[in-house]
C-alpha cells in the first residue's frame, strides 16, 4: 500500500496565473459592457405609411392604404412568403394579447434617414427592424412606401 503516489501540492504558479486570468476576464467584460452600451444617435423619420392587411377569399392579401382605404399592393396567392409570414405573426401576436378584433387598427411602415426599414404595430408596440431578415425580404415592405398614394 505504500507504493500509491506520494502527496505533491498543485503548483502556486500555475494557479495563480489563471486566477489573475480570469479576474482580468471578468473586468474586460464588465468595463466593454459599460462602455459598449451607449445608445446610437436616433435617426429621423424619412418616410411613413399606415397600413391594413386584408386576407382574400382567393388566398391573396390585400394591402390597404390606412388613411383612406385605397388598395396599395395585391400579394397573390403562394408569393411574397416574408410579408405573408411577418403579418401573420403580427397578428398572432394581436390575437394572443385579446385584440385581434381590431382588424382595422394600422400597421406603421416606416423608413429612417439611416436607411433602415422598420414594421410597427402601435396595438401591441411590436416592432420589427426588417434589415435584420436581408435586404429581399426588407425591400418586400419598402416598396410599400412608394406604391400608388404616397407615403405621408
Amino acid at each position: 500500500m505504500s507504493d500509491i503516489l506520494p502527496y505533491q501540492p498543485f503548483p502556486r504558479g500555475p494557479l495563480i496565473g489563471a486566477g489573475v486570468l480570469l479576474t482580468t476576464v471578468i473586468l474586460t467584460a464588465a468595463v466593454g459592457h459599460h462602455v459598449g452600451s451607449s445608445t446610437p444617435p436616433a435617426a429621423a423619420s424619412v418616410a411613413a405609411r399606415d397600413l391594413r392587411f386584408e386576407d382574400r377569399a382567393d388566398g391573396a392579401v390585400a394591402v390597404l392604404d390606412a388613411r383612406d382605404g385605397r388598395q396599395v399592393d395585391v400579394a397573390a396567392p403562394g408569393t411574397n412568403g416574408f410579408l405573408r409570414a411577418t403579418m401573420r405573426g403580427l397578428a398572432r401576436e394581436r390575437a394572443l394579447r385579446g385584440i385581434e378584433d381590431r382588424a382595422d387598427a394600422p400597421f406603421r411602415l416606416t423608413v429612417w434617414s439611416d436607411g433602415r426599414v422598420t414594421l410597427d404595430d402601435p396595438s401591441t408596440g411590436r416592432h420589427v427592424e426588417l434589415e435584420a431578415f436581408g435586404h429581399t425580404n426588407e425591400e418586400a415592405f419598402a416598396r410599400l412606401l412608394t406604391a400608388p398614394g404616397g407615403a405621408k
